[in-house]
């Protein structure tokens, strides 16, 4: 029986809302587990939360980390980094002070700007962006997503971006077609399979919120789950294509993310060029610890 540091975690939670949770495992290396030792504990978790990340000491980066679905290893994971660095620098007096911190992932190494001081919040750089020429029909979408051809906004192009996943973005007639889908987990998950992504976004400009600027919706369904209530990586994706379409300028805004008109989760995205020229989005918010123990793996 191994004894481990567990703690359950809201990212992006705030008084209006619930967030999204991960289970964070604390490591003191990272391969003190085994993948299967990983994904068991992810499946033994399965309806508690949708990702399991686990951290430990870095190499070269102050900490590592991997992230697991009930389903399989999930290349990078938005919400549960940002639960795991909220809590490690509320965590820790030494790194309240420190501005940057840097973690490696399985898809890139990454740069965390630390407002906890500020903002009790943390703002991630997501992995380099990555544009796919692939098509993908509106009809084809529309079915998969349970919709009629008359809740897709033909205005602006759907389109695949991975800003740490591959991410279907497709853009919807207004606030209530983005709030009436419904699709089934089954055939949207053949559906992303078959066109070669991980998780679906659509989104429009028509908010809830005057501060927002965007309303989304994120489904997962080849990570064993169909919606994911606040996303890093899918919003990434998102910011990304903005500005690859002229929409964005990369100032910080606001996002209201999921399915309820009046309470959605909020993620925070602007971008930023690097010393090498290359332009990053950053997504930021807070995390909530909810449950902290041991986690008894057999």
């Amino acid at each position: 029986m191994k004894s481990l540091r567990f703690k359950k975690i809201d990212a992006f939670a705030t008084e209006h809302s619930s967030g999204n949770p991960a289970a964070v495992i604390y490591l003191d290396r990272l391969d003190e587990l085994s993948e299967d030792e990983k994904l068991q504990i992810a499946k033994e978790l399965k309806g508690f939360v949708s990702e399991v990340g686990y951290v430990g000491p870095g190499t070269g980066t102050d900490y590592e980390l991997c992230y697991y679905s009930s389903e399989r290893e999930v290349a990078f994971c938005g919400h549960a980094t940002i639960a795991i660095l909220n809590d490690l620098v509320a965590s820790s007096t030494a790194l309240h002070s420190k501005s940057t911190l840097t973690v490696a992932t399985r898809s890139a190494r990454l740069q965390v700007e630390n407002r906890y001081r500020d903002e009790k919040s943390v703002y991630i750089s997501a992995p380099p962006a990555r544009f796919s020429g692939s098509e993908v029909s509106a009809a084809d979408i529309a079915a998969a997503l349970n919709c009629g051809l008359k809740d897709l906004d033909p205005s602006w192009p759907v389109q695949i971006v991975n800003g740490g996943l591959e991410t279907l973005i497709v853009p919807m007639a207004g606030l209530e077609s983005i709030l009436d889908v419904r699709p089934d987990l089954e055939t949207l998950k053949e559906f992303c399979i078959r066109i070669g992504v991980d998780i679906v976004l659509v989104y429009s400009p028509e908010v809830r919120f005057e501060e927002s600027r965007y309303r989304t919706r994120v489904f997962a369904p080849t990570f064993g789950y169909l919606e994911d209530p606040a996303t890093g990586s899918g919003n990434s994706a998102f910011g990304y294509y903005l500005l690859a379409h002229g929409l964005w300028e990369g100032e910080n805004f606001r996002i209201e993310q999921n399915g309820f008109r009046d309470t959605p989760n909020f993620v925070r995205l602007f971008a930023r060029q690097t010393n090498a020229g290359e332009i990053r989005v950053w997504f930021g918010g807070g995390a909530v610890v909810k449950i902290e123990g041991q986690y008894l793996l057999a």
